[in-house]
């Protein structure tokens, strides 16, 4: 099964100020690539102190990088009739929504599902469903809160999700992984 997760940081509380966003692409059923990109944010310079504090990005990260209009080229081909599978799916597809539609850019034509819904239903009876505690069961090494590292946990999260379930095909996604897949 193929697909692609993602992952974005954003240096404000609103949507649409990613400054990370990090891509893994899985063909086959196998990692085939991970990439990153920081991005100079429609707020530049100005960035919420909690958010530093949670991926570590500064302005000065991003002073020289591309905003997200110049970098969608290199983005679209990544995304555009993919399936995207974010955790915590809600967070990172509206940051990728209200940032096109800022930017006047068509949304791409892709379907998404969510890690941490479908972990609530394999993955039964756990305190909590955090990329972190869930990589930590299953001994996912990563750097949590930088977006090529957690998509790239993301994407093997999902995969032995895909591998536990016996899951296929995305015609079986919603009866045997307990979530469904939605469209961007």
């Amino acid at each position: 099964m193929d697909f692609i997760s993602l992952d974005f940081e954003t240096a404000t509380p609103q949507r649409d100020s990613p400054c990370e966003i990090g891509i893994t692409v899985v063909r086959d059923r196998r990692i085939v690539e991970t990439r990153s990109w920081l991005i100079k944010p429609l707020y530049y310079p100005n960035f919420n102190s909690f958010n530093i504090a949670v991926h570590g990005i500064r302005p000065a990260d991003v002073k020289d990088q591309p905003d997200f209009a110049e970098l969608w080229p290199q983005l679209k081909p990544y995304l555009e009739n993919q399936l995207l599978i974010a955790h915590n799916a809600s967070f990172d597809m509206s940051v990728l929504r209200k940032t096109l539609i800022t930017y006047g850019i068509p949304l791409p034509e892709a379907r998404y599902t969510c890690s941490l819904k479908f972990s609530k239903n394999i993955w039964k009876g756990m305190h909590k469903y955090d990329l972190k505690t869930l990589c930590n069961m299953h001994r996912i090494d990563f750097l949590h809160h930088r977006a090529a590292s957690d998509a790239d946990a993301c994407a093997r999260l999902s995969l032995k999700a895909l591998d536990l379930t016996g899951t296929s095909s995305e015609a079986e996604f919603d009866v045997r992984m307990g979530s469904k897949i939605s469209r961007v």
